[in-house]
């Protein structure tokens, strides 16, 4: 909203305080984590092994919060390049220190272990933050931000927490019910009749293969939906009412377009890519099923973030929840009586119910917009 008034000062501001807000909350949570990092694989997780993953994990909060809020300033600005560049940053730095423990690993005799891998999540966590602090400071370094008053800062801090409080909560919820989903859906498929590898291998090929293939495409409406946030914000603020409707509409249109093709191909092209892709049958047989969930998950996430920026945080998470509910429901009653098949049925329904209840909202909430010559006049 300050960029929609032309204040880059109070949008400096209110990045000076949420990354102090979100130094000290990362502080304490990776504290927390290194220290219980035996507890929680032990109490939480169920597998001792995790121990040393958590505990290496723990060091990457820091730095993720850092890029984490320099890019959501950019993204605000709608200036993509630098978040953009942050995160081929990272996935090269990954990559390539993974790459590097292994071949030092080899030289010496010695395997690749978990710790490395994790070590790699670190490396690129750190080397994003590097190049988004450096982009920050050559670009706005060198120009100061006018003297807050302490009832500026008062205020911003109050505004900041009244909308970041709700959100961060929801997400915790939010986090907490998919945790429970993960956890119960391995369970529930030794009850359909599985043993333990069978249920947790039929779980890893749902979640790390079929998954990350059908989730491939949503790359562009994710970046979409990045910029629709500050976009309908910006447009609010300054009462183009038009421009939100518009942007509503094409957003629709777009995301049902890509949808419907990304359907198509999955369904023609399911089983092949399980085959080539990962040498897994099953695989192709979730991708093509899952294929009919491109069009709605498309949709929750752009009107999701449309939801955000006309200032309705706990309709979305409303909407999440009825989600997270409807996929939790499949897999406590429906998965031991029909197996793995029934949470992919889960899942379709969850996904197609926030995207209709989406656009319903969304036209309730618009139905007083209507075009105008000026922006919009609003119907009586």
């Amino acid at each position: 909203m300050e960029v929609g008034r032309k204040n880059d000062a109070g949008a400096k501001t209110y990045l000076s305080i949420g990354l102090f807000i979100s130094l000290c909350l990362s502080t304490l949570c990776s504290l927390f984590l290194y220290h219980y990092a035996d507890f929680i694989a032990v109490s939480w997780l169920g597998d001792k092994r995790c121990t040393p993953l958590l505990a290496v994990l723990s060091f990457s909060f820091i730095p993720c919060c850092i890029h984490a809020c320099i890019n959501g300033y950019y993204y605000g600005l709608k200036k993509t390049a630098v978040p953009s560049l942050c995160q081929l940053t990272e996935q090269f730095a990954r990559v390539g220190s993974v790459y590097l423990m292994y071949q030092i690993a080899v030289s010496e005799g010695k395997s690749l272990t978990l710790s490395m891998v994790v070590w790699g999540i670190v490396c690129g966590e750190a080397a994003s933050t590097l190049v988004s602090v450096s982009v920050f400071r050559i670009s706005d370094g060198n120009r100061r931000t006018p003297g807050k008053s302490r009832k500026n800062l008062y205020t911003c801090t109050k505004n900041l927490l009244s909308m970041a409080v709700p959100l961060t909560s929801n997400r915790i919820v939010l986090n907490l019910f998919a945790g429970f989903e993960n956890v119960m859906l391995p369970n529930r498929l030794l009850a359909f009749g599985y043993t333990q590898s069978e249920a947790l291998s039929v779980y890893g090929i749902l979640t790390g293969m079929a998954m990350s293939v059908i989730m491939f495409p949503s790359v562009i409406t994710n970046s979409v939906s990045v910029l629709l946030l500050p976009t309908i914000s910006e447009a609010q603020a300054a009462g183009k009412r038009n421009k939100i409707l518009y942007t509503i509409k094409k957003t629709i249109e777009s995301c049902l377009l890509l949808g419907f093709l990304s359907t198509a191909g999955f369904l023609v092209t399911g089983n092949f890519l399980g085959n080539f892709l990962f040498n897994n049958a099953l695989a192709g047989t979730f991708i093509a099923t899952l294929g009919w969930l491109c069009p709605f998950l498309y949709l929750s996430s752009t009107l999701s973030s449309i939801l955000h920026g006309l200032g309705h945080p706990g309709i979305t998470f409303e909407l999440n929840l009825v989600s997270c509910t409807i996929r939790i429901l499949f897999v406590l009653l429906a998965v031991p009586v029909w197996g793995i098949r029934s949470y992919l049925w889960g899942i379709l329904v969850s996904q197609a119910v926030t995207a209709l209840l989406s656009i319903f909202i969304l036209l309730r909430k618009t139905a007083g917009y209507t075009f105008g010559r000026n922006n919009i006049k609003t119907q009586k």
